[in-house]
Order: structure tokens, then C-alpha cells, then sequence
């Protein structure tokens, strides 16, 4: 089996680094391009990335000859004509620009620039999503920020519009909260929820998903007056509702389920669980098999619950989609599943007693046990 290589490494490598002192180079005749490769490979190999993607910002202020406008002005007139130019396959971007951004909201973080600085970020955020540097602006500008997020929304790029709804998002990973009120946005997620690029419409619902963790009455009645106010049936609409109430469906609740065409109290029967071992280690596959019985037909949404202790007493759930499917009378509705237990970089998955159960239409079915062994 070929060794994944870490993100850290192809993100922002040597040669990354010495592309970048290029592309600077070639429109400021006077950065020090060599000084600025030596002392960023100095210190990168031991860094994680976002350490690696700070180092090259500082780097880049060090040895760049301007500052203020003209710095700005450097960094922006580096960049490849296009993304497309820059060798950019995707909608995100590439890594080799993420510290264009991060120089923007590291240096350039002021009163004095900060209509230049929040340009550059609606520009970079073609070559890599800039996001996490707009949440920096959001901080500490919110409302001058807030005035260009709601321009951001009715950009020609949708790379921009996305940046609209993804650095307000409340509960972003991987990047500093901000302080607003958690619905700020949603003025700017009413022009967006329809957009033509799935994109955009991928982050307005990571962004109401975000938001229904603390308010998800407040998201729901966004959604039904979003669908009151779309003509005809829309699969692009219903994905985005089903991506923004994915926390509250794994949680059982009834409301989301009715939204979605799920009714919680379908007339659905059960037969218990059927594990084909109940003794695994870290790695092995868990299988189980179970039938779904219907007196009317139903739309089902089936979803497995894996719950454990942590080493601390903390009870752990985990939730996992299964299938979609109409049960219909007189006809079983098979469910079945080969899962593998493995731990993951965020959750270790410890040795001791385990239960699995169905949630059908957010209705919890009884458990079955099983254990994992120490390895």
C-alpha cells in the first residue's frame, strides 16, 4: 500500500516556495528572491501547515521591498492572469496562494488599507479560498467587513460569492470564531441559497448547518419560506435543505425529518438486529443485517447509531447514513451493512462494550451489543 503523503507536503513545499519568489519576483525586480526561499526552508520542514502557511506571510513581508498599497499591489500582481492559468483545477484553489491571503490579514489589517485589503481578498479568493482571512476582517471590522460581504454576494465569480457565505459561517473549522451575532448572514444567505453554482449553494447549506446547532427552529422556518417561495419542485433545493439539516436529522429530530417528507411515526415495524460478530478489534468490519416491515408506504431515511464509553465515563455516539428508500406493504425492505471500525485522527475508537441501533425517520430501534477487543 503506497504511504499517504500529509497534506503539509504538498501544500507548501520547496518548490512551491521557489514558484512563489517567481511569481514575486517577476513584477517587483527587487524582492529578494533568494533570501526569502532560504529563510522559509529553514524553518518549514518542521512546521504544520498552517504554521508553514504563516511562515511564508512573514517571509513575504520581510523581503519584500514596499509595504502598505504597494505591497498589496505586488502580491496581487503576482498572481497567474486567471486560476485556470495558474494550473488551478477546482473551485477551492490552491495552497501555494493560501499565504497571499494570510499576508493580507497579517499586515494589511488596517484602517488605512482596508477597502484595498478587502478587494484583495474577494480577488485571491479565486486562486484559494480566503475565508479564513475575511473572518480576521470580521473581527475586527465587522460592520465596514459585513458591507463588503454583502457586495461579495453579487459578484460575477461565484469563487467570490461563495466567500460570502463561507467566512461568516459560525462555526467554520479550522479557524478563528467570529464575534457577531450567529444570524448575521442570513440576509446574505437570501441571495445566495438559489445561486447557479453548487458551490455556493454547498456552503449556504454548511452555513445553515452551522447555524441550526443553536437555533434550528430559526433554520427550519428559513428553509419553509424558501420553499414557499420556489415555484416547482427543486432537486438543487432539497439537496441544499438536506446538507443543512444533516446535524439535526443525526440527532432525531422530529421536525427535520417531517420538512424533508419523513414522517416519524410511519407505521413501520422492525425485526431486531442480526450481527455476524459481536467480537472485533480496531480495523475489523462490522456487519449486521435487520428487515423493515410497512402496514402504508413510507418514505424511510435509516440511519446506524454506534455508541460507546471514552476511557473517561463520557458517552460517545456516532451516526452514520445507511439508506433512502419507499417501504411498501407486503414487501420486506432490507437493511443491511459491512462497516469497518477504525480509529481517526479525531476519534480513537477504544476497546470495551459498544451498542448499534437503526434511526428510522429519527425513531431509535432497539440495540444490539457487541465489543471491541484491545489490540
Amino acid at each position: 500500500m503506497t504511504e499517504k503523503v500529509p497534506l503539509k507536503e504538498t501544500a507548501l513545499n520547496a518548490e512551491r516556495i521557489a514558484r512563489i519568489a517567481r511569481e514575486i519576483r517577476a513584477v517587483c525586480p527587487r524582492f529578494d528572491a533568494e533570501g526569502f526561499e532560504r529563510s522559509v526552508m529553514a524553518d518549514l520542514p518542521r512546521l504544520e501547515l498552517s504554521a508553514r502557511i504563516a511562515r511564508t506571510s512573514e517571509a513575504l513581508h520581510t523581503h519584500l521591498p514596499v509595504t502598505g498599497p504597494q505591497a498589496l499591489d505586488v502580491i496581487l500582481r503576482s498572481l497567474p492572469p486567471t486560476p485556470e492559468a495558474a494550473g488551478i483545477t477546482n473551485d477551492f484553489g490552491s495552497h501555494i496562494y493560501s499565504p497571499h491571503s494570510d499576508f493580507v490579514a497579517r499586515y494589511h489589517r488596517t484602517t488605512e488599507d482596508l477597502d484595498q485589503a478587502l478587494a484583495a481578498l474577494a480577488r485571491l479568493t479565486r486562486y484559494f479560498s480566503a475565508e479564513v482571512a475575511a473572518r480576521h476582517f470580521l473581527n475586527t471590522y465587522p460592520e465596514e467587513t459585513m458591507k463588503a460581504v454583502d457586495s461579495w454576494a453579487g459578484d460575477e465569480d461565484h469563487r467570490t460569492r461563495r466567500l460570502a457565505s463561507e467566512a461568516t459561517r459560525p462555526l467554520l473549522p479550522w479557524a478563528p470564531r467570529i464575534s457577531l451575532p450567529a444570524d448575521t448572514a442570513l440576509p446574505v444567505l437570501e441571495r445566495l441559497y438559489s445561486d447557479n453554482s453548487v458551490y455556493v449553494r454547498t456552503s449556504v447549506a454548511n452555513h445553515l448547518h452551522d447555524l441550526a446547532t443553536t437555533q434550528p427552529d430559526l433554520v427550519l422556518d428559513t428553509l419553509l419560506r424558501w420553499k414557499a417561495s420556489t415555484p416547482t419542485a427543486s432537486k438543487e433545493f432539497d439537496t441544499l435543505a438536506r446538507g443543512a439539516l444533516r446535524g439535526r436529522l443525526k440527532a432525531g429530530w422530529p421536525p427535520a425529518y417531517a420538512f424533508l417528507g419523513y414522517a416519524p411515526d410511519a407505521p413501520i415495524s422492525l425485526t431486531p438486529l442480526v450481527l455476524e460478530r459481536t467480537e472485533l478489534s480496531d480495523g475489523e468490519t462490522l456487519s449486521f443485517t435487520a428487515e423493515l416491515t410497512t402496514t402504508a408506504p413510507a418514505p424511510v431515511d435509516v440511519m446506524f447509531v454506534i455508541s460507546s464509553t471514552t476511557p473517561t465515563g463520557k458517552p460517545r455516539e456516532k451516526v452514520y447514513f445507511l439508506r433512502r428508500a419507499t417501504a411498501e406493504p407486503g414487501e420486506a425492505l432490507p437493511l443491511t451493512k459491512q462497516h469497518v471500525l477504525r480509529s481517526t485522527a479525531t476519534v480513537k475508537l477504544h476497546p470495551g462494550p459498544h451498542t448499534i441501533a437503526l434511526q428510522i425517520n429519527g425513531r431509535r430501534f432497539p440495540t444490539a451489543a457487541f465489543q471491541v477487543r484491545k489490540a
